[in-house]
C-alpha cells in the first residue's frame, strides 16, 4: 500500500490542476457532447449528464498526467538535453529483473489509465470493440510522439520518455475498459436510440439551453461572415465607421430574427439547434394570433436576455424551476 501510495502522491500536483480546468473546460466541452447525445439518443438521462461531466475530467486528467509538468527555465530536461526513446518492447522484463514488484505499480496504472478512454468509447458513445481499441492506440501513440518530441516541437528536446510498452499498456487499458461496458450493459442496457423524426414537444430546461446554445452559433457565424462581408465592401465605398457599424448590428438582428423566429415558425417549431436536439419550441398546438403572440413573446424574452439583460437568464431559470415552463409558454 505504501508503494502505490508514493507512486500517486507524485501526480498530486496533475490532479488538481485537472480539477481547477474542470469547470471552464465543461462549459467548453460538455456542451456539444450533450447535444450530440440528444440528437442521437432524442432524451438525456441524469446518468448521462454525470457520466459527460466526469468523461471531461478524466481527458483533462489524462492531459495532465502525461505532459505535465512541462520544462522551465533556461537550463534542464527538455531545454538543453532530453530523454531518449524507449523501443524495446521487452524492456518491461529487464526492469522487473532489476526493480522486482516496484514496476508493477506503473503497469498497472498505464493500464487502468486507459480503461475509462474504452469505457467511454462503448457505453457513452456505443463504439464497437475495434473501433475503441483502435481510438485508444491512437490516443495513446499521440501521447507518446508528445512526450518523446518535446510537445511536438515546442521544447528542443523530450522531456520525459515515450515508452513502446506504454502503448501495449495503455492499448490493453482500452480493451479492458471497452470489456467492462460491455459487462455492464448486459445488467443496465444503455437504451434506446431516437427514432426518424422523433421530436419532443415537451423540452426540459438543459434541452432549451443546449438548443439555444447551438442557436446562439449559428447567429455568431452568419453575423461574423455576413456582416463581415458588408463591412468590408462598405469599407470600400468609404463608408463612414458609424455606417459600418450600424450596418453589422442590423446583420446581428436580423441573423437572430431568422434563428429563432423565421425558421421556428416554418418548422413547427424547430429552432436549427432545437431540430438538432429534436425539440420544438410550440409546447401545445397553437392557431393564428395566439401563434403569433407566442413567437413574439417568446422572441421579446429571448432577445432582451440576449441582448440587453443577461440578468434575465437566471430568472428564466428559477421560473422553469417552479412553473416547468418558460413565461412565454403559458400563451
Amino acid at each position: 500500500m505504501n508503494l502505490i501510495r508514493r507512486f500517486l502522491s507524485g501526480y498530486t500536483e496533475n490532479f488538481l490542476l485537472a480539477l481547477t480546468l474542470w469547470p471552464l473546460a465543461s462549459l467548453l466541452l460538455t456542451l456539444p457532447i450533450l447535444a450530440w447525445v440528444y440528437h442521437r439518443d432524442g432524451r438525456l438521462r441524469a446518468g448521462t449528464v454525470v457520466s459527460t461531466y466526469l468523461a471531461v475530467l478524466y481527458v483533462l486528467g489524462l492531459g495532465c498526467f502525461t505532459l505535465w509538468p512541462l520544462p522551465s527555465g533556461e537550463r534542464g530536461l527538455g531545454i538543453t538535453y532530453g530523454v531518449a526513446w524507449q523501443l524495446d518492447p521487452l524492456a518491461f522484463v529487464g526492469d522487473f529483473r532489476r526493480e522486482g514488484i516496484s514496476t508493477i505499480p506503473q503497469i498497472a496504472f498505464n493500464v487502468v489509465l486507459f480503461m475509462p478512454l474504452g469505457f467511454i468509447a462503448g457505453r457513452l458513445l456505443r463504439w464497437g470493440f475495434w473501433r475503441s481499441v483502435v481510438v485508444g492506440l491512437l490516443a495513446s501513440l499521440c501521447i507518446e510522439v508528445a512526450q518523446g518530441t518535446g510537445l511536438f516541437g515546442i521544447y528542443p528536446y523530450a522531456y520525459r520518455t515515450a515508452d513502446v510498452d506504454d502503448l501495449i499498456y495503455n492499448t490493453s487499458g482500452a480493451a479492458l475498459g471497452w470489456l467492462c461496458a460491455a459487462a455492464l450493459a448486459r445488467v443496465l442496457p444503455p437504451g434506446a436510440l431516437a427514432e426518424e423524426g422523433e421530436v419532443t414537444h415537451e423540452p426540459g430546461f438543459i434541452r432549451r439551453c443546449v438548443a439555444f446554445w447551438l442557436d446562439t452559433l449559428l447567429v455568431t457565424l452568419l453575423s461574423l461572415v455576413v456582416g463581415g462581408a458588408i463591412g468590408l465592401a462598405l469599407s470600400l465605398l468609404g463608408a463612414p465607421d458609424g455606417v459600418r457599424s450600424h450596418a453589422m448590428d442590423l446583420v446581428l438582428y436580423a441573423s437572430f430574427l431568422w434563428v429563432e423566429l423565421v425558421a421556428p415558425w416554418r418548422h413547427a417549431g424547430s429552432t436549427p439547434g432545437g431540430s438538432f436536439v429534436r425539440m420544438s419550441s410550440e409546447t401545445q398546438e397553437r392557431s393564428g394570433m395566439r401563434r403569433a403572440a407566442f413567437y413574439a413573446a417568446r422572441v421579446v424574452a429571448l432577445g432582451a436576455a440576449y441582448f440587453f439583460l443577461p440578468i434575465l437568464w437566471p430568472a428564466f431559470a428559477l421560473f422553469y424551476l417552479f412553473a416547468r415552463e418558460m413565461p412565454y409558454d403559458l400563451i
